[in-house]
């Protein structure tokens, strides 16, 4: 967006008039200097620093907290909604969220981050404590050491600004309420010490039957401003959220049914359980000024999650022989899932220089650094067990079937990322753009019950290059390229004849070419995007289960080729304030040994996604807009060997306003909101996970309202 500024006086303007009037005493006066200058906000997981994304060699997006919560988004799984790169992936009540970004999943493991440092996403994200969601979109070799290609999701925690009081009360349908409170102040000789604190909690009742639950978050930002050169920074968050998941549904046999009521919930067995996810996160950062060119810093963050997964599990066929879809009849087995107390941390420490200098004539902005990262997963032995049949309307009720039958996985990741970037102005219209990551890996993963260990190390680089040109002040071009990698292992089966051993790095590769503008108007960006990612499989005679050891063989099977168009555009008009983005895609798979795979559009990858967003400030009532959102997402593809199962396209349609008012010294926020409008009945996503198909329900019509109060 635009921020007008209008000074009466510049200093040139102000030093001239009083030498005029030191001369004659006849009073001068000058007309009102307007400037103009676009707000484009810099990204800070891009890695360069404090350039504006309309500079930036890459696409990206920036997502504040205000924004956010006028569109009333309860988690991360809302970017869906704001960005046409962005679709659902396995996106459950109850559960944590998974994201696609150009046509890619993204891993919770490794594709998400937290002011910068890696965090495991492997768990529900509170957003009250947060100042803003940035997403960088593609290979993300210069940033992560192993990441699926796609993109990287960065949470911007809230930190101490001054002076904060504010309070908010919501309600969402069906029932579910909650309450939050957002505090800070600096206090001090100078106000050299701040803090942020965030509270919430949740009573949860949504529209999906016998899914109650409860949530809260505590969270704490201080820091310490030693000197003008010297800054620290601590943060801690603890969060806990209980209910129970939604289950997924499948294929009838060969055909897929009609959209189901998406109040219908299959995970309502009487013994049914929530899932338990807590989370723990604390950080300390020290910003250290060398010199006026040159600072250092140094960035510790530890997290621990612990988990109860349950689940009455709806999966597979056993009367037909199929365990990728539900029965023809529209029955399906269910499974007694358990894995309680799951136990994860992960642990970074980044230590980085970054400042500016000339040599030969160019202007370089460099950043240099070391990222340390370690990663523990402890899950105890767990239950999957046949508990019985039933049908899929919401009425089967099976008995439990509890016990501990299954060995679960423990890991142990260690990795050292050595890193380089570098910005450099060739000229005035010309800069090239450069980053290196070298990265060793070591993981090890063993059973609980101490069987098939796998231990390996590996060592890759990943590049970066990019190069840019301004055509105008106001509009640039760009090329990029780069790398991304993943590492992955032969399962340790008797079925794998390289069982335990590790595959060679899975390099992804990006070209991308955009143009973006920036104007006080019209912000928009184009840009074309070329990803290939190497895909593993088993090749083989037999690699369904293990009754013929040695048979089959984990190994690179040819790779997925996702190219597209990406378009995005803001338009600001005196009222009106229009937001669009528009992507479309061709993602296939190529160079498989199974040749039903090659040339097939991958499950639950849209060709065409459009995101339109409106906003209207009412004159006639001061302080009022008026909000409409169009999502609109093509077909799906279901099977990897078949895209002509598919999925229809949908499009849904949301309505809500923002009121700001005083009242009493009291600045007051009501924010309400419709979303699908026309309880558009619809297949949302259609996942395949785990060999096994799933199709997720378009929300019900929802309403929604809070008021905030700040003072």
């Amino acid at each position: 967006m635009a921020t007008t500024r209008t000074f009466f006086f510049s200093p040139i303007a102000a030093a001239a008039w009083l030498a005029a009037s030191s001369v004659c005493a006849q009073t001068t006066t000058l007309a009102p200097v307007t400037v103009t200058a676009p707000s484009s906000p810099p990204v800070s997981i891009g890695g360069f620093g404090n350039t504006p994304l309309a500079k930036s060699p890459f696409q990206a997006s920036v997502h504040d907290s205000e924004s956010l919560e006028d569109m009333g988004a309860t988690s991360i799984a809302a970017l869906t909604s704001l960005d046409a790169s962005v679709s659902d992936a396995y996106n459950a009540n109850g559960y944590w969220q998974y994201l696609s970004v150009r046509g890619f999943t993204l891993d919770n493991r490794f594709n998400y981050r937290r002011d910068g440092l890696p965090i495991n996403a492997e768990t529900v994200i509170p957003l009250e404590n947060k100042e803003a969601i940035e997403l960088l979109k593609g290979t993300s070799g210069i940033q992560a050491g192993t990441s699926a290609p796609g993109g990287l999701v960065n949470l911007v925690v809230k930190r101490p600004e001054g002076r904060v009081r504010s309070a908010s009360l919501g309600f969402r349908s069906s029932h579910t309420f909650g309450a939050a409170v957002d505090i800070g102040d600096r206090f001090g000789v100078n106000d050299a010490f701040g803090l942020r604190l965030n509270a919430a909690v949740e009573h949860l009742d949504p529209p999906l039957r016998d899914s109650e639950g409860r949530r809260h978050l505590f969270a704490l930002a201080g820091d310490w401003r030693v000197s003008s050169d010297t800054l620290i920074e601590a943060e801690i968050e603890t969060s806990r959220q209980s209910q129970p998941s939604q289950a997924g549904f499948s294929m009838h046999g060969n055909n897929v049914p009609a959209p189901v009521d998406p109040r219908i919930n299959l995970n309502n067995q009487p013994w049914s359980l929530p899932v338990e996810l807590e989370s723990h996160t604390a950080s300390l950062r020290l910003r250290q000024r060398i010199n006026e060119n040159w600072r250092f810093t140094a960035h510790a963050m530890t997290q621990r999650l612990r988990m109860d997964d349950r689940m009455a599990f709806p999966f597979g066929c056993g009367a037909e022989g199929n365990y990728d879809r539900f029965c023809s009849d529209g029955t399906v087995d269910f499974y007694d899932y358990r894995s309680e107390n799951e136990r994860r941390r992960s642990d970074a420490l980044d230590l980085n220089v970054d400042g500016s200098f000339a040599t030969g004539g160019l202007q370089h902005a460099l950043t240099a650094g070391v990222l340390f990262s370690r990663y523990r997963g402890r899950p105890p032995r767990q239950a999957y067990n046949y508990a019985g049949t039933g049908p899929t309307d919401g009425t089967a009720v099976v008995p439990a079937a509890p016990a501990l039958t299954e060995e679960n996985t423990l890991r142990t990741e260690r990795s050292t990322e050595l890193y380089v970037r570098d910005a450099i102005r060739l000229n005035e219209r010309w800069s090239a753009w450069a980053g290196l990551r070298h990265t060793r890996l070591d993981r090890a993963s063993v059973r609980t019950d101490g069987s098939r260990p796998t231990d390996y190390s590996q060592s890759v680089t990943t590049p970066w290059l990019a190069l840019s040109h301004t055509l105008t002040p106001r509009h640039m071009v760009y090329a990029s390229w780069g790398q991304g990698i993943e590492s992955d292992v032969a399962p340790n089966r008797a079925r794998y004849a390289n069982a335990g051993e590790p595959l060679p790095a899975l390099k992804s590769r990006q070209f991308e070419i955009g143009i973006k503008a920036d104007t006080p108007t019209l912000d928009w960006q184009l840009a074309w995007f070329d990803i290939t990612r190497p895909a593993s499989g088993g090749i083989g005679a037999n690699c369904a289960d293990d009754t013929t050891p040695g048979s089959c063989t984990q190994a690179i099977d040819g790779e997925a080729h996702h190219r597209g168009l990406e378009a995005g555009a803001t338009w600001r008009i005196d009222a009106w304030t229009l937001a669009a983005s528009a992507l479309w895609q061709n993602a296939e798979r190529r160079g498989s040994a199974d040749a039903a795979l090659n040339g097939r559009r991958p499950p639950n990858v849209p060709e065409q996604t459009l995101k339109l967003h409106a906003s209207y400030r009412v004159a006639a009532l001061p302080g009022l807009r008026l909000i409409g959102a169009l999502v609109h997402e093509g077909d799906r593809t279901l099977l990897p060997d078949n895209d002509s199962v598919r999925i229809p396209s949908w499009t849904r349609l949301d309505l809500g306003l923002v009121h700001r008012h005083k009242a009493a010294g009291t600045e007051l926020t009501w924010r309400a909101g419709i979303d699908n409008v026309t309880d558009k009945r619809a297949w949302r996503e259609s996942p395949y996970q785990f060999e096994h198909v799933y199709l997720y329900p378009l929300a019900p019509r929802t309403f929604r309202i809070s008021v905030e109060a700040a003072l």
